[in-house]
């Protein structure tokens, strides 16, 4: 983990400008000061990102939060108090202070208390709320380890701080909370049921075309490894030399790999797993499908967007 002379540093990078990748219980975050546009604008230069793609501002409290909103609704209040520090991103209505670049152009802001020491702590020593994407270029494959930052960004970050492998291994829930209606913009291993377990009935939403996304991770496509990604049901391997992940079904293939059965455990080793077999060069990945199961709905979220191709 790092030091306290490290999280001053980066801290220190932080209110000048610059940009630190740091560990959350997801999955690595390329960070900059928030209230910084110029700042913000490096996150969007360093990873390739479209204006449409809001980015995640990360605080370490919810008073924290609380400020950074234009109307906090109660049932903001309630959610945080139950799920943070964790993996659940509220979006509510911002204030002036947070630059127009971060929220992609909307009145919009999402906030999240990562569940992690060091990036609170990064935190806390910059004094300052940190706007952080995943640590990676646009619509590749999101970072669990700081050497994973380090071979897809390179020079593209001033400082990154290791933290080892993330536990919850996918993206965060991101729930809009705005004028007190909740919508489920992106599915995380908080799962639908039990956010309205807590405040009844939420609604679900998708991303127009050309429009700007009400939350990261509303693009078509995601999360991609370089290699070809195939969901499988039950049909056959592609032709040719490839890998088979599996969590029920084995069959033969060039290289076999198994997760878990259980999802949050599936999630945790599933980019880790890609990143993996993405480095061996093979022709493809072939993945077995998920359960259409709701405890299942983040992975197979991430993975139907990673198998998209290209246009």
């Amino acid at each position: 983990m790092p030091t306290t002379s490290e999280i001053e540093r980066a801290a220190r990078l932080i209110r000048e400008g610059r940009l630190v990748a740091f560990p959350t219980e997801t999955v690595y975050g390329l960070g900059a000061n928030a209230l910084d546009a110029a700042a913000v604008e490096r996150i969007f230069a360093a990873k390739e990102r479209p204006a449409t793609s809001p980015l995640i501002v990360h605080v370490d409290s919810i008073a924290m939060a609380r400020s950074l909103a234009a109307d906090w609704p109660p049932i903001a209040q309630t959610l945080a108090e139950r799920f943070w520090p964790g993996t659940l991103t509220l979006v509510v209505s911002k204030i002036a202070a947070i630059p127009d670049r971060v929220t992609a152009g909307l009145p919009t802001v999402g906030l999240r208390m990562p569940d992690h020491p060091v990036a609170l702590a990064l935190i806390h020593a910059a004094g300052v709320p940190i706007a952080a994407p995943s640590a990676n270029l646009f619509m590749k494959l999101s970072p669990t380890t700081a050497e994973h930052v380090r071979a897809g960004l390179g020079d593209r970050v001033d400082m990154v701080l290791d933290g080892g492998t993330t536990t919850v291994g996918i993206e965060s829930t991101v729930l809009s909370v705005v004028a007190g209606r909740a919508i489920l913009l992106r599915p995380g291993m908080i799962s639908q049921a039990a956010i309205e377990d807590i405040v009844g009935p939420i609604e679900t939403a998708l991303a127009e075309a050309g429009q700007p996304h009400a939350s990261p991770g509303m693009h078509h496509r995601h999360y991609s490894p370089r290699t070809p990604v195939v969901l499988i049901d039950d049909g056959p391997l592609p032709e040719g030399r490839g890998a088979w992940v599996w969590y029920r079904r084995e069959v033969s293939a060039a290289r076999c790999l198994r997760l878990p059965s259980e999802p949050h455990a599936y999630a945790a080793m599933l980019y880790r797993t890609l990143h993996e077999l993405d480095a061996e060069a093979w022709q493809w990945i072939a993945v077995e499908a998920p359960p259409a199961e709701p405890e299942w709905a983040a992975v197979r979220d991430r993975l139907q967007r990673a198998a998209v191709e290209d246009a």
